[in-house]
């Protein structure tokens, strides 16, 4: 099909493997700003700050601490969930009875200070990391080379996405997490420490944050800016996928990565806005999103 329409198969494959690692990424942190929309009714702004936040812990902790890239994958979300917690315990907690918007320019000033705070002592120049010698390498598939660290990324990326939308949908804890959003009195009466239960759903979708960053440091430099840069484009996929719809981030990620790939091979001038583009089509015929709910 490649070679009919003029292009090698090694560039239409390559620039697909390009687009599911990219919705891969998407995926993971338009799941976790999902999650925190849809049952703590935040917007949350600084999720691409926490996003760098992930891979500088890593960074941080492999030169500094020798903490090597398998524990950092565990470490890294651990440490920013903890930041996460203090943030929603301190701050976000007075904002769930109001308008989002106070919830997002709340997001959108830690977000500022975060970044800002980096740049100060690390510059806007990015930081190498290198990959783990286990995932060095790749396998040729005849009609592309598949690197082994590009293959894990999409592997771990669905595994926690997937994983994720399970425990949400079809356990006791995500009927537990649910409830808690739509009739929390009603939970609280039943014994379940509904406070608690929200601060670890903020400290988990924040840790979703920074896992992706983790996985994101060996590919792309550890830099402040790199979460901005990324923000705006997964706030398009969740809008796409329907605000709060943990299906619908997932889904939407992966596709919108795979739909961007595929214009930068037949028309690269457009695949820094097709997302966007896809987005103000979706919202003239389907205002709530693919997979979310009519109000």
């Amino acid at each position: 099909m490649a070679e009919l329409l003029g292009f090698p198969p090694q560039v239409l494959f390559g620039q697909l493997l390009i687009g599911l690692i990219n919705g891969s990424f998407y995926a993971l942190l338009s799941l976790g700003l999902a999650i925190i929309f849809g049952l703590l009714n935040i917007i949350n702004f600084a999720h691409g700050a926490q996003y760098m936040l992930g891979a500088f812990v890593a960074w941080l902790g492999l030169n500094f601490l020798g903490v090597n890239y398998w524990v950092s994958l565990l470490f890294a979300p651990l440490v920013v969930a903890a930041i996460g917690i203090a943030l929603e315990k301190t701050m976000l907690r007075r904002l769930y009875k109001e308008d989002h918007l106070y919830g997002l320019l709340l997001t959108f000033g830690l977000a500022l200070m975060i970044e800002g705070s980096f740049i100060h002592f690390f510059g806007v120049s990015g930081q190498p990391y290198s990959v783990p010698q286990a995932l060095t390498g790749g396998n040729n598939l005849g009609f592309m080379f598949l690197p082994t660290y590009r293959a894990w990324i999409i592997v771990a990326s669905l595994i926690i996405c997937f994983g994720t939308w399970y425990m949400i949908e079809r356990t006791k804890l995500g009927s537990y997490l649910r409830a808690g959003t739509e009739n929390p009195q009603l939970l609280q009466a039943f014994g379940i420490n509904v406070p608690l239960l929200i601060t670890l759903t903020y400290g988990y979708g924040v840790a979703l944050a920074a896992f992706a960053g983790v996985l994101a440091a060996p590919i792309y430099s550890v830099s402040p800016v790199m979460g901005s840069n990324l923000l705006i484009v997964v706030f398009a996929v969740v809008v796409i996928g329907g605000m709060g719809s943990i299906l619908g981030s997932i889904v939407t990620g992966l596709l919108m990565g795979l739909i961007e790939g595929l214009t930068k091979v037949f028309y690269p001038e457009a695949s820094t806005t097709v997302i966007f583009l896809v987005m103000i089509v979706v919202l003239l015929v389907r205002p709530a999103g693919l997979f979310g709910k009519e109000a």
